[in-house]
């Protein structure tokens, strides 16, 4: 089988992420800057490698003042540590549209194995001929797993900041000519 290489279509990609704020509501972030690559066999994306980083100096929460302080060593440490990354270890066909992409995603030197959920969009040509593919990928994690521990208690009892953190992504891949 032809192996088939895929880039990131960054015009038509997003990173996001939401985290409960005071247990009450959700705060929403995202990245500016990532990166997505794929090798296929053809265009079976279940016999795939499919690698994921981010700059963690571009976390973007639309607020400046937090994301300064999500970028310092409280958090993502984003001078010490400029990228988290993620690695595939192989990609489950559900159904025709669902998939479990499983792998290894490490922030701040921790690697651990994490499970998405994705949703596979189809695969068309666009009005200039070029081959794409369409992904939503959602997914949970503990930010504590990977080192990002920060807190303040509330006066009322909980936390500022949720453990659980919410991922959803919207990726579109181009076939590399």
């Amino acid at each position: 089988m032809e192996t088939t290489k895929w880039a990131l279509d960054p015009m038509h990609s997003e990173i996001n992420f939401k985290v409960k704020h005071m247990m009450i509501a959700n705060v929403s972030g995202g990245f500016n800057k990532f990166n997505v690559d794929a090798t296929t066999e053809g265009h079976d994306f279940s016999k795939g490698k499919i690698n994921f980083t981010a700059e963690t100096s571009s976390i973007d929460t639309n607020n400046e003042q937090r994301d300064g302080h999500l970028r310092s060593a409280d958090f993502f440490d984003a001078e010490k540590f400029p990228h988290l990354k993620f690695e595939s270890t192989s990609m489950e066909k559900k159904s025709d549209e669902e998939y479990k992409l499983n792998g290894h995603l490490t922030i701040k030197d921790v690697t651990k194995p994490v499970t998405l959920n994705v949703n596979f969009g189809g695969i068309g040509k666009d009005p200039y001929g070029n081959t794409k593919a369409g992904f939503t990928i959602d997914g949970k994690i503990n930010r504590k797993d990977f080192g990002l521990n920060w807190n303040a208690a509330l006066e009322a009892g909980g936390v500022l900041v949720g453990e659980e953190l919410k991922i959803h992504s919207e990726i579109q891949m181009a076939k590399v000519q």
